[in-house]
């Protein structure tokens, strides 16, 4: 049984005396209970009192049952309708469900019908209530994040103002699939989110899937969805991406480092757009947007030798490149103030600002690991801060790495940028003791890129008795 609320208030409308009497005397012990013959009066009472559910006769003197019930659905919205008639047609029946009623009983009914009646429409009304909240909530959220998707892209250089100019274009037509280039930590997650939410398609699911993480042995089950008993270990029906995301948005992030056979199951089933569960005979249909994102150029992405070409004209039909942070330094400042306000709230610390000294620094270092590297600078920096204004010295740590401009450096050093990756992962990993995991944390970079960047260098791991090899 469901816990009534303190006053729940029911509405009898009936003509028959006995029925009236029968209700009045099996509810009157645990709810309010106006118990009416005629339509008039029972308005009358809606008006003045707060009804939580009305039991109405399908016939009565005024009108019948059914225009009782448009009256209700039309002013009372909130108000659950359980309809009770001696005539229980299968067509009486249909036509008061399909006019709003929660539930129907066919007299003669006994006071264990009536109460589970009872029981299920008010459970009823508090999950319809509480998904209306929800609703609403959700909503609200979706508006704040709509009102400041474009300002997330903060930053007044030319290069980000075309990025955001791109976005709003792009965002108009429904179905344009999207490319987005550029380095790790500049945005890209966040152009598509954006892109999403100023579209016609905001109101449905925005899905995001690392391309990286999904093993090839689960790709079909992953994004196509399986059936119950299709393999071992398919203990139910599951829903793959293109299925959840229906309507939506599809994200496909780092999607450049899908293996070639994976790319050519992605390719067929976007030209077909269409899909088989795993398991399954039935074609299904989709319609989603599709956005994808990679750190590879335009020219790896075409030369043919690790990614299709046809899969990149069918997800390149628009294109926007995301700038890196050194190629925008003037945004810099109003990203360092964004961050701070942000971590000061999350981490409670009163820090009102930076010293001019501090942003020449911050505008002095190249930020390999772009915008993500330079919010891991601020709450570092916060954490350090003891005093209102973030100093140099709460930051002088990024004067070490290779991504600081030391113009006093003799020239004799090195400026070749593989050469200096190479040899700053071999020195994060001897610092570790090559544990890979705790280095991509030094590096603030994810593991699959630290794993990439060691194969393009060729970095192995040396055994116990190669000491210092590498």
């Amino acid at each position: 049984m469901i816990q009534l609320k303190e006053k729940t208030t029911v509405l009898v409308i009936d003509d028959d005396p006995v029925i009236r009497n029968f209700l009045r005397s099996v509810l009157k012990e645990k709810l309010n209970i106006f118990a009416v013959e005629a339509p008039s009066t029972a308005f009358k009472i809606l008006k003045n009192e707060q009804v939580d559910l009305i039991i109405c006769d399908f016939k009565l003197p005024e009108m019948d049952g059914l225009q009782v019930l448009e009256i209700v659905r039309s002013e009372y919205p909130d108000i659950s309708v359980i309809m009770i008639s001696s005539a229980g047609s299968m067509d009486v029946v249909i036509d008061a469900l399909r006019q709003g009623a929660v539930d129907f009983l066919k007299k003669p009914f006994d006071a264990g019908e009536i109460w589970v009646a009872i029981e299920r429409t008010l459970k009823y009304s508090d999950l319809n209530a509480n998904l209306g909240l929800v609703k609403k909530k959700n909503s609200m959220l979706k508006e704040v994040v709509r009102a400041e998707s474009e300002n997330l892209i903060i930053g007044k250089s030319s290069s980000i103002k075309s990025v955001r100019n791109q976005m709003k274009m792009v965002a108009t037509t429904p179905d344009t699939s999207v490319l987005i280039i550029g380095e790790s930590g500049t945005g890209k997650e966040l152009v598509a989110r954006g892109i999403h939410e100023m579209s016609s398609r905001k109101d449905e699911l925005f899905c995001a899937v690392n391309m990286s993480a999904i093993p090839e042995s689960l790709f079909e089950s992953e994004f196509f969805g399986h059936k119950k008993g299709s393999f071992t270990g398919a203990i139910s029906d599951k829903s793959g991406w293109f299925e959840t995301a229906n309507d939506g948005t599809l994200f496909l992030d780092e999607i450049g480092e899908m293996s070639m056979p994976l790319q050519v199951k992605l390719l067929r089933v976007l030209e077909d757009r269409k899909y088989t569960k795993v398991g399954d005979h039935k074609e299904n249909k989709f319609n989603i947007r599709l956005v994808a994102a990679t750190n590879k150029s335009i020219s790896e992405l075409t030369s043919g030798t690790r990614f299709r070409l046809d899969l990149f004209h069918r997800i390149g039909t628009f294109i926007i490149d995301m700038p890196a942070l050194k190629d925008r330094k003037s945004d810099i400042p109003e990203l360092a103030d964004h961050f701070l306000k942000v971590l000061v709230k999350k981490l409670g610390k009163p820090v009102n600002g930076f010293s001019n000294e501090t942003y020449e620094l911050l505008e002095s270092y190249s930020f390999p690991g772009n915008v993500r590297e330079l919010r891991n600078i601020i709450e570092r920096a916060v954490i350090l801060c003891n005093s209102d204004l973030i100093k140099p010295s709460d930051i002088q740590h990024i004067s070490h790495s290779p991504g600081f401009s030391d113009h006093q450096n003799d020239v004799s050093v090195t400026y070749d940028l593989t050469e200096i990756e190479k040899q700053v992962i071999l020195k994060v990993l001897r610092k570790v003791n090559y544990n890979k995991a705790e280095a991509a944390r030094l590096l603030n970079i994810e593991w699959n890129a630290l794993y990439r960047r060691m194969q393009k260098h060729k970095i192995k791991i040396p055994s116990r008795s190669e000491d210092n090899s590498l």
